[in-house]
């Protein structure tokens, strides 16, 4: 079988750990990096240079995965809506025969003010990410009134 990358990316609050946590659970022989971490600073700026080096720190750890012969490897991030940044990530991975699957994961502001609130986040709501155009090779699911597991089975209906 030919590993799998699987990419989740959306807004903040928008569920992408939560949905890789029900899939990293439902797989056997897989792998879950949320890259958000990577580029947690204060104060944040997608334009800060610095980041880049968050990039290729996603690269190697994403290399180091694959060429583990995990079967599947989840990857959240919110910074990888952005086409250069998600090419940078990729070009950069030196793990072979692998294939990617992109999902972008939308709701509405509704929804996505409501889980801030729920997961008492006391940052402001970054309604702008929830805005950004999805990267044009992506799946893009609604998750309004849905479940992570309900979520987890149409990612699974594509990379199965």
């Amino acid at each position: 079988m030919l590993q799998k990358l699987i990419i989740i990316t959306g807004s903040p609050c928008v569920g992408k750990t939560t949905v890789a946590e029900e899939l990293f659970e439902s797989f056997h022989n897989c792998a879950h990096f949320d890259g958000d971490w990577v580029w947690r600073v204060n104060p944040f700026s997608i334009q800060d240079p610095r980041l880049r080096n968050g990039n290729k720190a996603m690269s190697f750890v994403l290399s180091n995965y694959l060429n583990s012969d995990f079967d599947y490897v989840f990857f959240t991030s919110i910074v990888v809506l952005t086409d250069p940044i998600r090419q940078n990530i990729l070009n950069d991975i030196t793990a072979k025969n692998y294939t990617t699957f992109g999902f972008t994961l939308k709701c509405s502001e509704e929804t996505l003010t409501a889980r801030h609130k729920n997961r008492g986040d006391r940052t402001e709501i970054m309604f702008n990410w929830l805005h950004t155009k999805p990267h044009p090779s992506d799946h893009i699911i609604i998750t309004d009134n849905k479940t992570p597991a309900q979520i987890a089975e149409e990612i699974k209906k594509v990379i199965l």
